[in-house]
């Protein structure tokens, strides 16, 4: 039996994947976390096989997630399972050391294909992003100017575009106000950008919201 820890912030996308999997007769829920706290805590201490994660996480980055559970169990299979676009965050994920990424809208069938593949020690990747990858060095991370943030820039550059002040990132992040400031004037330099709105408007091109 595979055993899976969900790690998802909504509720009724845990419901949903947990009626998914458990239907199966050789997957089953064994656990699940809804932010960064609990799924450290649960990663420590449930039994299980496969993390699917999130990676937009109310209070820590999903990325730092990742980094910090294969820190703490090098062989981890960890899935992160994102609204975002596989062009944008699936080399990113891998490089952090998921073992697959798939987008929340991929087909049930498909999902419980590649839990599986993963379980047996594989990884997985979009097929049409893997060929793009191989025949289309254009798609080098280094291409777009949002693949250069750091992780942490990256979490503070989506909670900018989100709408939050820089006061509420600091208490989210636990930062000073002046760190929070300081990443801020670094995205805008190497986004080449002034101003917050055209963060926004770069953003949304890019499907870097939800």
């Amino acid at each position: 039996m595979i055993k899976v820890l969900i790690a998802d912030d909504h509720a009724l996308f845990r419901d949903g994947l947990r009626r998914i999997i458990n239907e199966t007769d050789d997957i089953e829920v064994v656990a699940e976390a809804t932010d960064g706290k609990d799924i450290l805590k649960q990663a420590r201490e449930s039994d299980w096989d496969i993390i699917i994660l999130d990676i937009s996480l109310p209070d820590i980055n999903g990325l730092d997630i990742l980094k910090r559970i294969i820190s703490l169990n090098p062989a981890a299979h960890i899935l992160v399972l994102s609204m975002y676009p596989e062009e944008e965050y699936a080399i990113r994920a891998i490089r952090s050391g998921a073992s697959g990424y798939l987008a929340k809208d991929s087909p049930t069938d498909l999902l419980i294909h590649v839990i599986r593949r993963i379980a047996k020690g594989g990884k997985y990747v979009n097929p049409d992003l893997a060929e793009k990858l191989l025949f289309n060095p254009a798609l080098d991370p280094g291409t777009l100017a949002h693949t250069t943030f750091s992780d942490r820039e990256l979490h503070v550059f989506k909670l900018i575009v989100a709408g939050e002040s820089l006061t509420t990132i600091a208490n989210k992040l636990s930062l000073s106000v002046k760190t929070v400031s300081t990443y801020r004037s670094r995205i805008l330099e190497k986004m080449n950008m002034k101003n917050n709105a055209q963060l926004v408007r770069y953003a949304i091109q890019h499907r870097l919201v939800e």
